[in-house]
């Protein structure tokens, strides 16, 4: 791909003289062009649905979420596998992320290796890819070679393939069973895709991965029901969820926390007739959802 076609590389005439203005013109400036990222990501809601539903359909298969990217890129993949285990308790194990240069390039700069497409096919081998995971590609310009190679050697091994790019008509949507293409246009600062591209991967990261675990059933309303009190921080946490979502006092919540070691079958206890081993019974057989087990409970009453 020619790098002059490809809209995140081109100059933004909006700010051909931002380096004449003051700080309160630069942020101006910066505040305006970003408001057009989540304008441009609304275009693709009905992509991003889509992969949540694929996502959620091959992890309940026991599937795994696997990010590739370089660069800013890369550690947004990262940013958001890492998220997982604490926000939803999630197996690290079951969203996974992979850098061009290893984890040295989280934290420092490996600009040669990105353009390495055997390393790409060899981190997604060592990974044993198979056709119950989802990769999913993401870059700016959609033209990584790591990135690349990673994708075409996990659709090699029958994987779900996404890509996450900025850019129309790129390598990485013709390499992707599905892409979502957020086109936020030129940077402010011609090429630096950290700003508005990567602003755009974060949100579409954000709803990816929040979607997948909601549709798992690691949401009840808008409570983080699968919270793991494993520390005072967490116990405190887990306390007023089960208060919030239930409408009990303090000491009940705590007692019934003890009582079932955690906040799901803690909440499902105290709003259905449930005790004991059903309550854990009902959940596995459910899947997880409170909601469904509470309805079901209902139905049954």
């Amino acid at each position: 791909m020619n790098i002059k076609e490809i809209s995140t590389e081109q100059r933004n005439a909006s700010t051909l003289t931002i380096d004449q203005a003051s700080s309160l013109q630069i942020v101006k400036l910066m505040n305006k062009e970003d408001r057009d990222v989540p304008q441009a990501i609304g275009k693709i809601l009905t992509q991003i649905a889509t992969a949540i539903d694929r996502i959620t359909e091959r992890m309940s298969l026991g599937g795994r979420l696997i990010y590739v990217g370089a660069g800013t890129s890369g550690r947004l993949g990262v940013l958001d596998a890492s998220e997982c285990p604490p926000t939803f308790s999630a197996d690290p194990e079951h969203v996974q992320a992979l850098i061009a240069g290893g984890p040295a390039a989280i934290t420092s700069a490996f600009e040669g290796a990105e353009d390495d497409v055997e390393q790409g096919r060899l981190d997604i081998k060592a990974k044993n890819v198979n056709q119950q995971d989802v990769v999913v590609g993401i870059a700016a310009s959609g033209r990584t070679p790591y990135t690349i190679g990673a994708m075409k050697e996990a659709k090699d091994h029958g994987a779900l393939v996404l890509a996450i790019v900025c850019s129309l008509g790129s390598d990485m949507e013709e390499a992707a069973d599905l892409t979502m293409v957020a086109e936020v246009g030129p940077e402010i600062l011609t090429g630096s895709t950290r700003l508005k591209a990567g602003t755009a991967q974060k949100l579409i990261l954000n709803m990816l991965s929040t979607g997948t675990m909601i549709q798992q059933g690691k949401v009840y309303s808008n409570l983080m029901v699968d919270l793991q009190p494993t520390n005072q921080k967490l116990q405190i946490r887990s306390k007023h969820i089960i208060m919030e979502a239930t409408g009990v006092s303090e000491k009940k919540a705590e007692q019934v926390l003890h009582e079932y070691g955690a906040v799901k079958p803690a909440i499902l206890a105290l709003l259905t007739s449930l005790k004991g081993e059903e309550v854990h019974a009902s959940l596995d057989k459910h899947n997880g959802h409170i909601g469904r087990a509470i309805h079901s409970v209902s139905e049954s009453e």
